[in-house]
């Protein structure tokens, strides 16, 4: 017998087959099968005993083989068809009879194996053609609804669907899905057929009409029917050898009943073959055979599973068009999902689908608009752009694609990135980073050439990405291989490819390396990944020793300095390829424990989040402690830690953050084990004495970007293992030097320093509120964790003091000290409140030149952390209140506040601490007054009232400003006060004061003032005849409006004088005469006033007005009645108006009607 193999997955349906790993990058070597042996029958009709022979399959890293006595290893090709037949015997166990019947001449008319016999079980037609797991089938996208979200929504209804009419043949399943009536929905039955090719799904086809790029649940349910109850299928031969069966009779019924059975869709269809076939010179009958469509392909065909690319083209388009909404976003990142879980299968519709997916993406019209108006793509856009490059960059990296592929792939690539509307790799800024190939270091022409790149776009990484090959015999030694070291004799430069312990390393641009990393890992090549990943974690710890010892011969330069380079213009973080969230990824996984029902979803939808073991790296370390779980957090420090520029762009910056978060929220799924902290610690030790080349370091570039994230994890993960190091971290971590006023120079002459590359972009940091926040954050959680220990407060406040820029993050860091330094349920802690109180402070001197919208916010709540200090901090605010708050703030809050009620009763103050208080506020009453009278005069009398010195002071403070200063309206509210209190020949006089600011014109009858002159008025006729005499004069000259003048005169008419009872005065008790002094001159002014308004009026009065002007002369004649001669006056001044207007004559004859 003759040794074969075949590429083909293993089959569950032998004990005796044994599952063969994935393909290797390097061919396997014949010692590397293992042989199981079965007995072999020999040929005969009968199944009986007889001799037999041994026969064994081998299985490796390439397929599957069989073996015979004297055997060598062949390829498929070379077997003969009774070789194949053996082979199908020994997996079926019986059906050797119908070899002699067939024999070599069957393998001549197909090449599909499975035809090779008609007679054997369904278990052999499952090796060839059905998928044999319900797993496998589930793994493939297109049953993604069955292992996804929706589980339940399929495998639930699975169990309620019954099939009837159910049976095979060969290549072809075919079957009737019942579904059961519901309350609203009544019972369907749906048609179902579903083609097989070498184990895929190739074609289905359903009753339902689903179009969706999955199958339907009728496509799922028959598929799991088949795979979990196989002995319950009915197999048939395919149709061709059925007819071969028939005589003629026989095939003349089956056509016949075949047409009747579907006259109205098939007789067309026959009729012309039987045209054609009965015509010699037709095509049909120019070749030989005819065509079955249950045979299954040729083995030289392509064969994958199905997909629908219509389908595909469909949903995507609808899923862009809803612009991200709906959870369109989530469903695109699923369908990107499934590329990754086709290419980890190795199933050639991977790249089909991406392209397919592609294609959609570049015909998305919202391109051409967003160019057209200059505006950048929108954030849930550009990141399904983002992840749509790195899909590719994975698809042509793949380790075993042809050559064809990748140069269509290239061809297609290029043909997009070309197109003016495709998205850029950095929004609008495309040139800054370097090509995928370089190497880490750059060439001193860099500053000359960085601002000249070419056009880069989502697709230009993946064009780089077709100029690499797997053929380099050093990386194909790293990746098959868990041993290999360094030789004991190294040849001539081999020294460069192994550290000291002699692991290999990887020298290669570092996201180029994750790149091929993320490539196995993808597809399908997990122990590959590890292995390359381990060697670039080695070249990484190399790479960082060296920088180490090149810092330590210049630290002292640097440090006097003060300025620093920065070698990394391409930040790992942030970068399109994630280089380190691949190397974090591929390490965890194979630290993953997976859970028993790993499948099933809570009713909840919450995921719980993942368990991590210890694994061993496989390799010759010497470290016995270290495993992939340790090198995963290693590898995660050195990344995060890493100095790099802030890139340009906002989507750039934004998405430096977004990736930092996501990696520290990976780091916070680790449970930190003693193996794990000592990691940690050994890392940030290493980060902390990096110098230039860790954002820790102690000397950064001014654009580094900052490390406040990353800080606060690390400070939160090492405070309980070692305090001092995570508070030497943390206050190092504190800096943000983009916003120091003044930044060191640098050294210009360095080939690599930033400063000759790129102009300061400080305006461009558009993420610079997000980070401040941050810096926020990271101070709360030290003044958290330092509650209680006073030198660690005071250091944390000297930090925040010096590092922290904006007023409201200070106010907000103050506002949680307070929070945190008060629990309601124990005592205060006073360290902590004053670090909370000086924090308070520094904000009431920042924003005490500038306007703030919080800043009455913030007033009110210093009084009030003070007040928990104590009476000594009220004391010095109020002794030092002009460098913390306006001359306003001061009298009205903070010194109100103070002198409250509440405050005392809070402090349980004594006799002397209360004077001591109100001595403050009093002095700071009227500094403030003195300064600002306008604002504070009232505050300043009210905070003095208790004390007669400081009362007068205030008050002598208000008289010496009334004639300056201040307004009518202040001086009138003062006046007001004054009489409350019981002054009212204080009011009396701030009341004339005021009056001589004020100006009332003819037509101001609904001024605001009006008000205050009655009142000043009514408490001048109050106070006698000499206070009134004296403010009319006053009121004469300010107030030209006669409805106001006369509403005065009938006010001192109806009463006598003096009724206010100042001590020592007599009152007559008399009502005072229009006739005589003071009130005659009130009453020639309110006659003048109604005079001169009549005429004003009548200049410009519509017809509209002429009733209200009649209403307004009655209220003038009224008036004039007060005087001896008021009659005749009146009666002179109509007549006036007559002849003046005598051309109004609807008017005038109004005016006659009602006076004459």
């Amino acid at each position: 017998m003759q040794l074969m193999y075949f590429n083909l997955p293993p089959t569950p349906l032998s004990s005796s087959v044994v599952n063969c790993g994935p393909l290797s990058c390097l061919p396997p070597s014949p010692g590397g099968w293992q042989a199981l042996q079965r007995p072999l029958f020999k040929p005969g009709l009968n199944e009986g005993p007889g001799p037999r022979r041994q026969v064994s399959i081998l299985c490796g890293e390439e397929g599957w083989a069989v073996q015979g006595p004297g055997t060598t290893l062949r390829p498929a090709q070379e077997c003969q068809a009774g070789t194949l037949i053996d082979l199908l015997v020994l997996l079926g166990g019986k059906g050797e009879g119908r070899r002699r019947q067939m024999g070599a001449q069957c393998w001549s008319l197909t090449s599909s194996v499975a035809c090779l016999c008609d007679g054997l079980p369904g278990r052999i037609w499952s090796v060839f053609s059905q998928p044999w797991f319900q797993r496998e089938v589930g793994a493939h996208p297109a049953f993604s609804l069955l292992w996804a979200e929706e589980l339940r929504a399929v495998v639930v209804p699975w169990a309620a669907l019954y099939l009837i009419l159910f049976y095979v043949v060969w290549f072809h399943l075919s079957g009737t899905v019942t579904e059961p009536a519901t309350a609203t929905e009544p019972e369907m039955t749906y048609k179902v057929a579903i083609s097989f090719d070498r184990c895929k799904i190739t074609s289905v086809t359903c009753g339902c009409g689903n179009k969706d790029i999955f199958y339907c649940a009728h496509v799922v349910a028959l598929s799991l029917y088949r795979i979990r109850k196989p002995d319950q299928v009915k197999l048939r031969l395919p149709i061709s050898e059925t007819l071969f069966q028939m005589n003629r009779d026989q095939l003349q019924k089956f056509v016949q009943y075949l047409i009747t059975a579907h006259h109205t869709e098939v007789l067309p269809t026959a009729q012309k073959l039987a045209d054609e076939i009965l015509s010699s010179n037709s095509e049909i009958n120019q070749v030989h055979g005819a065509p079955d469509p249950t045979a299954g392909a040729s083995i030289d065909d392509e064969n994958c599973w199905h997909l629908d690319e219509e389908q595909v083209r469909e949903q995507v388009k609808l899923f862009l068009s809803q612009g991200g909404y709906y959870g369109s976003g989530k469903q695109l990142n699923s369908m990107f999902a499934k590329v990754r879980e086709m290419l980890r299968m190795r199933d050639s519709n991977g790249a089909r689908m991406l392209t397919l997916i592609t294609e959609q993406f570049m015909a998305d019209p919202r391109l051409s608009l967003w160019r057209q108006q200059g505006t950048g793509i929108t954030e849930k856009c550009r990141q399904l752009w983002d992840e749509l490059g790195a899909l590719w960059v994975c698809v042509v990296l793949n380790p075993h694609c042809k050559l064809e592929e990748k140069s269509c792939w290239l061809r297609q690539l290029r043909k997009w990135g070309e197109m003016d509307v495709c998205p850029l790799e950095d929004g609008n800024y495309g040139n800054e980073l370097p090509n995928i190939t370089n190497a880490l270091t750059q060439s001193s022409s860099h500053n000359q050439d960085s601002l000249a790149r070419p056009r880069r776009t989502v697709f230009t990484r993946a064009i780089e990405g077709c100029d690499l090959h797997w053929q380099d015999s050093h990386l194909q030694r790293i990746i098959s291989s868990d041993f290999y070291v360094s030789p004991s004799y190294q040849r001539e430069g081999e020294s460069l490819l192994f550290n000291s312990q002699g692991q290999p390393l990887w020298l290669e641009h570092v996201p180029t390396a994750c790149a091929r990393v993320d490539a196995l890992r993808s597809h399908g090549y997990p122990r590959e990944a590890l292995r390359l990943t381990v060697a670039i974690i080695n070249t990484l710890r190399l790479q960082q020793q060296r920088q180490l010892e090149i810092y330590k011969h210049q630290k002292k330069e640097l440090l006097q300095r003060g300025a620093t380079t920065i070698t990394n213009l391409e930040g790992w973080v942030g970068h399109p390829l994630n280089p380190i969230g691949c190397l974090f990824l591929t390490l965890t996984e194979a630290c993953r424990l997976e859970e028993e029902n790993c499948l099933e979803i809570s009713d909840t939808g919450d995921s719980k989040p993942p368990v991590y073991q210890h694994v061993p790296v496989a390799t010759g370390s010497q470290d016995s402690g270290e495993s992939y779980l340790s090198l995963a957090l290693e590898v995660a420090l050195m990344g995060m830690g890493q100095q790099r520029v802030m890139p340009e762009g906002l989507y750039a910056q934004d998405k430096v953050c977004r990736n930092e978060e996501q990696i520290i929220a990976r780091l916070q799924d680790l449970e930190l084990d003693p193996v794990l902290v000592q990691t940690l610690r050994k890392q940030c030790i290493l980060l902390l004495e990096g110098g230039p080349f860790s954002g820790l370091g102690e000397v950064i570039h001014r654009e580094s970007v900052p490390m406040h994230t990353f800080a606060k994890y690390l400070f939160s993960a090492l405070l309980p293992h070692d305090a001092d190091l995570a508070y030497k971290l943390a206050l190092r971590a504190m800096r943000l030097p983009v916003l120091e006023t003044t930044a060191p120079s640098g050294d210009v002459s360095h080939p690599h320093h930033l400063v000759s590359v790129v102009p300061s972009r400080y305006p461009r940091w558009f993420t610079l509120g997000h980070l401040e926040s941050q810096q926020c954050e990271l101070a709360s959680t030290m003044l958290t964790a330092a509650k209680g220990d006073m030198l660690r407060l005071r250091t944390v406040l000297e930090a925040i003091q010096k590092n922290i820029h904006s007023s409201s993050l200070i106010f907000k860091l103050a506002q949680d000290a307070f929070k945190i330094a008060t629990p309601a349920d124990s005592n205060s802690d006073t360290t902590l409140l004053n670090v909370a109180l000086e924090l308070g402070l520094q904000v009431m001197r920042m924003t005490l030149s500038t306007l703030n919208w919080r800043r009455r916010e913030m007033v009110r709540w210093l009084v009030t952390c003070a007040t928990e200090v104590g009476v000594r901090a009220l004391v010095s605010i109020l002794q030092s209140w002009y460098s913390l708050f306006t001359p306003t703030e001061a009298t009205s809050i903070v010194a109100a506040t103070v002198m409250s009620h509440n405050t005392i009763l809070r402090l349980s103050l004594d006799y002397p601490q209360r004077e001591e208080l109100a001595s403050c506020a009093r002095t700071l009453a009227l500094q403030c007054a003195m300064k600002d009278p306008q604002n504070c005069a009232l505050s300043a009398l009210t905070l003095c009232e208790k004390d007669h010195i400081a009362f007068e002071t205030a008050y002598q403070i208000v008289i010496d400003a009334a004639s300056t200063g201040m307004t009518y309206t202040q001086l009138f509210t003062i006046a007001r006060y004054m009489e409350h209190r019981g002054y009212p020949l204080r009011a009396f006089k701030l009341a004339s004061l005021a009056m001589t600011h004020l100006n009332l014109a003819y037509n101001q009858d609904t001024h605001p003032a009006i008000n205050d002159v009655l009142w000043a008025c009514a408490l001048s006729h109050s106070l006698g005849k000499n206070e009134l005499a004296a403010i009319i004069p006053l009121v004469v000259k300010s107030v030209h409006c006669a409805t106001v003048l006369s509403d005065i005169l009938r006010r001192c008419t109806m009463t006598a004088p003096g009724l206010a009872g100042i001590p020592g005065r007599r009152n007559s008790g008399k009502l005072m005469s229009t006739d005589k002094a003071p009130l005659r001159q009130l009453l020639d002014a309110t006659i003048s006033a109604y005079i001169n308004t009549t005429h004003s009026r009548l200049t410009h009065i519509s017809p509209r007005h002429y009733g209200e002007f009649i209403e307004f002369l009655s209220k003038a004649r009224e008036t004039f009645l007060l005087a001896q001669d008021g009659h005749i006056q009146f009666a002179q001044f109509i007549d006036n108006l007559k002849q003046i207007y005598k051309g109004k004559k609807k008017l005038m004859l109004l005016v006659r009607e009602r006076f004459g």
